[in-house]
């Protein structure tokens, strides 16, 4: 992969879960509980006769992302439909918007910027625009076996924002992050609940050595774009070394067999027949309003791990871990405001309870009711109540089950109790103790059976302090 130029370019497709109707009805937007095929109508069904009206609130919501991504708001922006004969929108259009051919979207220009290593990469920005999502697919075994599929419309008419990048990403890691940096800005912006399935999903646009790109449609998660990316970029290598030629097309992830499969040929823009749509006036977008939704603007993800950095004192990479989910960064600012020490607890964030979270399958969403059970065990440890090993086992047992155990084991601390311990274990291993002497492994096995016997309730310091000094007793 190394050998080759590789160029990636993003079409990220955020639901605006912050809205409770789609976006040209009023059918709920909040769909995924409901039976399929039940929140639907004359309208998002595209049923003759049937007529389309804006969500007013989608456009700002549309708005918000634009600003934080730096991006130019238009001063009028318009809807065009984009054909074609597929079973995910019944009407056989999808009502979106174009930049070409005098079409203008909501917004275009900007950039973002994300960590990569110790660098910062940039990202330009071609477009923002605003549409409706279409409808959900479900193949009943997988995307290559399925005999048939089932369709769900409850999601088509949901209000996307689409955000379409440059070509500017060189490498599968790199889209990886950029989309968890951009998923971090959704959530601080609150437009898009991106826990929620299908809420937020991504169209990739690979090429290498300037040949065809290949479209790769809708994956679900930033370490599935990372493996569908990885993937199709050694598989167009393989066809360039051998000889062959790369052809433009579009081609699904096949979350289960770890592949892309190409179902259909990619269409050209020719094929999707775009003009402006007739049942939908132009919008006019008031720089009165665009100035008073730059002003609600809640602190972003940057923003927010500067002021990390200045107020608690954390490093770069301690801030950027913390904010690069909401969820976390709101848990973590819970337990400093809470009185713990905002290194300790930043430590304990980042390298016990993300990894419980993961452990567990449970993602950050889950700890906001957790946090106040965190605060205690790591509380307990900074009072040295409970030795650091105590606390990440009572920090796994509460992830894992959702609850602190009711009686939390206290450490021994008695140096007499603990003296006996370590004669009763020099008893029972009378060889070792001997090595012992010259030997500090044999050391360390000797503690090893002495916390064994407290059940990890005491200090390791201070058993090795109580076996040396048996080891030294004449």
């Amino acid at each position: 992969m190394n050998e080759h130029k590789v160029m990636i370019g993003l079409e990220v497709h955020a639901q605006l879960t912050s809205l409770k109707s789609k976006l040209f009805c009023s059918c709920p937007a909040d769909y995924r509980e409901l039976q399929p095929n039940t929140a639907v109508c004359d309208v998002c069904l595209g049923l003759p006769g049937s007529l389309p009206r804006l969500n007013g609130r989608a456009v700002e919501e549309v708005l918000k992302i634009a600003l934080a991504l730096h991006s130019k708001p238009a001063e009028k922006t318009l809807f065009y439909r984009k054909h074609y004969f597929y079973p995910d929108m019944a009407k056989n259009f999808q009502i979106s918007q174009y930049d070409r051919g005098g079409g203008v979207t909501i917004a275009s220009g900007g950039y973002m910027d994300f960590n990569l290593g110790q660098d910062v990469k940039r990202v330009r920005i071609r477009r923002v625009q605003l549409e409706e999502d279409v409808a959900k697919i479900v193949y009943p075994s997988s995307l290559m076996t399925s005999d048939y599929v089932l369709v769900d419309y409850n999601r088509a008419g949901v209000a996307l924002c689409e955000m379409v990048t440059e070509p500017d990403i060189s490498s599968p890691r790199e889209a990886r992050l950029f989309i968890e940096k951009y998923s971090s800005i959704l959530e601080h912006l609150g437009v898009t609940d991106t826990d929620l399935e299908g809420s937020l999903r991504v169209d990739a646009n690979v090429s290498i050595d300037g040949g065809e790109r290949v479209e790769l449609k809708n994956i679900n998660s930033p370490k599935d774009v990372e493996k569908a990316l990885n993937y199709e970029v050694q598989r167009q290598a393989m066809i360039v070394e051998r000889g062959g030629k790369i052809e433009m097309q579009t081609r699904h992830w096949d979350e289960v067999n770890k592949v892309t499969v190409a179902p259909r040929f990619k269409e050209e823009e020719e094929d999707y027949r775009y003009f402006p749509e007739p049942d939908l006036p132009p919008i006019r977008i008031d720089p009165n309003t665009l100035k008073r939704l730059a002003a609600q603007l809640p602190e972003l993800p940057d923003q927010r791990a500067e002021r990390f950095i200045r107020q608690y004192g954390l490093t770069a990479y301690q801030a950027s871990v913390l904010v690069s989910d909401k969820h976390l960064a709101d848990c973590y600012e819970r337990s400093v405001q809470a009185g713990l020490k905002a290194g300790d607890a930043a430590d304990w964030f980042m390298n016990e309870v993300l990894g419980d979270l993961s452990d567990a399958k449970k993602g950050t969403k889950d700890l906001i009711a957790l946090t106040d059970d965190v605060i205690k065990v790591v509380e307990m440890v900074q009072r040295n109540e409970i030795t650091g090993k105590m606390g990440k086992r009572l920090l796994k047992q509460l992830i894992i089950g959702g609850r602190l155990p009711e009686e939390v084991p206290r450490p021994i601390r008695d140096e007499e109790t603990l003296r006996q311990l370590v004669a009763e274990v020099i008893r029972d291993n009378p060889d070792v103790y001997e090595k012992a002497k010259t030997d500090p492994n044999a050391i360390n096995f000797l503690i090893g059976q002495v916390m064994k016997k407290t059940r990890g309730r005491a200090d390791p310091q201070k058993i090795l302090d109580l076996v040396r000094a048996a080891l030294s007793a004449v």
